[in-house]
């Protein structure tokens, strides 16, 4: 370039000012009206303005800089990094990171470049490529905290707890300070003790999300919520009030993203707080994805459904739909199972992958290539069975696969997600008045939402010495899992046993300190210890036999039992309930209507008092109730598979006519149908 003129006067002022974006700008302007190609030295700092522009916020001039800059100079490293980091800003993952790994090549004694690209592989589910970049960061520098904390991370990914711990572990010992290290480090503990770890496990995870609360971090929900819910799986109630309030606070203010939406229904906050906590976390979980793929209108001669889940093992799930897999109209449906879980190998996972008719592995796929895999299956209709539940990949369904998706059976409430066109529900757990609620349209169908196997077998009965329970008086079952039991539940639960003197309260086994804490807090409001008494974790049939040795169960709130409930109306159980404002506390009564005992969906926790006492207190009534459910299971819709599968299979034709026809998702209700009618 000529050494006088604008150009030249320009980069003489800039001499000794490579900072001042102004002047950048100016130059640059100046070189792309004149046409001129830069040289390195321009292709650099036209990198550096780019970049420069992306931290006051300019995304879209900033990537417009970096693609000239690499178009200048495209075998100059730092060129790749900065271009990563403004992809990365955009929310474009995957670009990011091959951005950083060209970076990686071109600078490879530059440690940043690797780590950051396995950091956002590890995000994108693609673990394998992650573990070796940042590997080679940690070769480069083994104080890069961040290389080793996203390798700790990974390693939870794949459930190696033991060293993802290790791995949090190291970090923290060279940074203490780190509030993201010592999250992380409680959320493996906390994992590790919910799959059997030491008992010391639970505590010590307390102690690390509240470190990590006190150290500080830019949204605190997600670890806040953590806590919460840790604190109620080990019945540890002091604080809970605060600190539920805390997070309640932070969803109503949009103060937080990452507040888990599962651990959110447990606050009984309302439907309406529930579905803003589940938009913006799903807003956050997938962010960068976009639809990727082709809609169509299009379909074969049979509709052909996919149910996506992680859970086509022995789970409360696959427990649930065994049955309606088997029974789908096969002349009208073909029926997919797209699996991301494990295989743990047992009898119902058989069962599940013989009744598809195919069966799409997707556990080592990221959710890119899982999803491209459910498109290339011309799949009319995606059922997602997880939504916002433990191991939950939304990101699958983001990039929609398929031309209608709906959301069903995991999740009780809604979504929050665009790309999530229903959601399968009843008029009892989504009133009509509920549809400001969420996201999706409401499908209504006739009886239950919930379908039931009647193959489930009930093993013999044992005696009640062998259970631990006393040979005469009342018993009480509350078998939901403890972080279902508040400190206003359970004293709900002591003043029924003061009102049954002869009563015990009939509960699930869970972590060590949970009987501890609660015999602790009965002592507190005057049940003696001995009345609470716990059942070991034991296989189906002899978990659903000893049902039998129960008087009535009393379900909680604000989350009520789901499958649990299911499983007490199966064995002969009747269930008292309480209808809660939203879905998770309303499907108990959703169940008593489908089975015909409507009249144990009481008005309010005093009249649920009141009815505890009078059932025990009347015995030919409470037998009465029994003798109705033996005859429900054979009669009752909750337990009838045929009239479920047509009542659902009519909805989905009735959702594909809605999409063929162009028209918008809305909602409305498949009329009842009887057992064996054609959908």
């Amino acid at each position: 370039m000529a050494g006088k003129g604008p150009i030249a006067d320009l980069r003489r002022r800039l001499d000794g000012k490579p900072g001042d974006a102004a002047l950048l700008s100016a130059l640059f302007s100046a070189l792309d009206t004149l046409g001129q190609v830069g040289t390195p030295e321009e292709a650099v700092a036209r990198s550096n303005l780019g970049e420069a522009l992306r931290r006051q916020g300019r995304l879209a001039e900033a990537e417009a800089h970096h693609r000239k800059a690499l178009a200048w100079l495209p075998d100059f490293g730092g060129n790749h990094y900065n271009w990563g980091v403004t992809l990365q800003a955009l929310g474009r993952p995957a670009e990011a990171a091959a951005a950083y790994g060209e970076a990686a090549r071109l600078m490879p004694n530059f440690a940043p470049a690797p780590c950051n690209q396995g950091v956002l592989l590890r995000d994108l589910g693609r673990l394998s490529e992650a573990e070796p970049a940042l590997r080679h960061a940690l070769q480069l520098d083994p104080m890069l905290v961040p290389a080793r904390l996203a390798l700790a991370a990974l390693y939870r990914d794949r459930g190696d707890l033991d060293r993802a711990a290790t791995g949090f572990r190291t970090c923290l010992c060279l940074r203490p300070d780190l509030a993201e290290g010592h999250a992380n480090l409680a959320l493996t503990l906390k994992e590790r003790g919910q799959r059997g770890g030491a008992a010391e496990d639970g505590a010590a995870s307390i102690v690390g999300f509240e470190r990590a609360l006190r150290i500080g971090l830019p949204d605190a929900g997600g670890v806040l919520a953590q806590l919460v819910q840790q604190r109620r799986h080990l019945c540890r109630w002091d604080g809970l009030s605060a600190l539920s309030s805390r997070l309640v606070g932070l969803v109503r203010e949009g103060r937080t993203q990452q507040a888990h939406p599962w651990i959110f229904l447990g606050e009984g906050a309302g439907p309406a707080l529930e579905r803003a906590c589940a938009e913006r976390y799903c807003g956050w979980k997938t962010r960068g994805i976009s639809p990727a793929f082709p809609n169509r209108i299009n379909r074969g001669a049979k509709l052909r459904i996919g149910y996506l889940s992680a859970d086509f093992h022995e789970h409360a799930t696959a427990v649930l739909i065994a049955e309606l897999i088997e029974q789908h109209d096969r002349g009208r449906f073909e029926i997919v199972g797209c699996s991301y879980g494990a295989d743990d190998g047992g009898p119902l996972r058989r069962r599940l992958v013989a009744g598809f008719d195919r069966f799409l592995d997707l556990s080592t796929l990221t959710d890119e290539a899982a999803a491209r895999l459910i498109y290339e299956a011309d799949i009319d209709i995606l059922f997602d069975l997880k939504g916002h539940t433990q191991n939950a990949r939304p990101g699958i369904a983001a990039y929609r696969p398929a031309p209608v998706q709906a959301q069903w059976l995991g999740y009780p409430g809604t979504l929050g997600s665009a790309a999530i066109d229903y959601v399968i529900a009843d008029p009892v757990v989504a009133p009509t008045d509920h549809q400001r609620f969420y996201s999706e349209r409401i499908v209504h169908l006739p009886y239950s939402y919930q379908p039931n196997d009647r193959k489930r077998a009930i093993g013999p009965v044992p005696c009640r010495a062998d259970c631990g329970l006393p040979e005469g008086g009342t018993v009480f079952c509350a078998f939901n899992a403890s972080y279902k039991i508040g400190p206003e539940l359970f004293g709900r639960w002591c003043r029924i046993l003061q009102r049954v003197p002869d009563a015990v309260l009939w509960l699930l086994d869970g972590p060590a300190e949970v009987a501890d804490n609660l015999r602790r807090a009965a002592v507190e409001r005057g049940i003696a210890a001995e009345r609470l008494i716990f059942a070991p974790r034991l296989p189906g049939p002899a978990h659903l036999a000893r049902h039998r040795l129960a008087d009535l169960f009393l379900d909680s709130g604000p989350v009520g039992a789901h499958t649990t409930a299911s499983d007490a109306l199966w064995a002969g159980l009747p269930v008292l309930t309480v209808p809660g404002r939203s879905f998770a506390g309303r499907v108990a009564a959703s169940l008593l209507y489908a089975v015909g005992m409507p009249e144990l969906a009481v008005a309010d926790w005093d009249s649920y008092e009141a009815t505890a006492k009078r059932l025990v207190e009347q015995p030919d009534e409470l037998a009465a109730l029994k003798r109705r459910l033996e005859q429900a299971c054979t009669t009752a819709p909750l337990f009838d598979t045929d009239r479920f599968a047509r009542a659902i299979e009519a909805a989905y034709v009735t959702m594909w006519d809605i999409h063929a026809a162009g028209e918008s998702p809305r909602g409305f209700a498949v009329p009842p149908q009887r057992s064996g009618a054609q959908g």
